[in-house]
């Protein structure tokens, strides 16, 4: 089984400064699982995005979300920081209390079921489908041309 998880370094980071505002990058960096030079490395990114605004107070840095915000990626921009945090911190600073859980939407009744048919192949191999055949090579051609991975650089997913 694979240890991944639906936040990205930069989500579990804005969580904990979220939480406490006056956290120690070391602190951070030892709740998310990364390198203080990591955490330090995304409160920057976090700051240049204008997601977080750093004060120095003393010794210290405090930190505070713009909760204004939109969520960087498109699939993500009508949402808010402050309606993402809010569902993962409490306004107390700890966890937040876990939402009742919806049902998944069913797949209305007049979608029709897929139309795919099978490709003609050799005899020894098996039947491939036009939907899985075109699902594969136009998509790595995609990111291999482009230079980008999957996941945008500084997302919060």
């Amino acid at each position: 089984m694979s240890n991944w998880t639906i936040f990205s370094n930069h989500g579990h980071v804005l969580f904990c400064l979220a939480r406490d505002s006056g956290a120690r990058l070391r602190d951070v960096a030892t709740d998310v699982g990364l390198t203080e030079r990591a955490v330090q490395k995304i409160v920057r990114d976090l700051q240049q995005s204008g997601m977080i605004i750093v004060t120095k107070h003393g010794r210290r840095n405090r930190y505070r979300i713009d909760d204004r915000k939109p969520l960087r990626h498109d699939l993500e921009a009508h949402c808010t920081l402050d309606a993402l945090v809010s569902l993962i911190v409490s306004p107390s600073g700890g966890k937040a209390k876990p939402p009742a859980t919806r049902p998944v939407a069913e797949k209305p009744a007049s979608v029709a079921p897929s139309t795919a048919r099978p490709v003609a192949t050799e005899p020894d191999k098996p039947a491939i489908t036009k939907s899985s055949a075109r699902a594969g090579k136009p998509e790595e051609a995609k990111k291999k041309g482009s230079g980008q991975t999957e996941r945008q650089q500084g997302s919060l997913f």
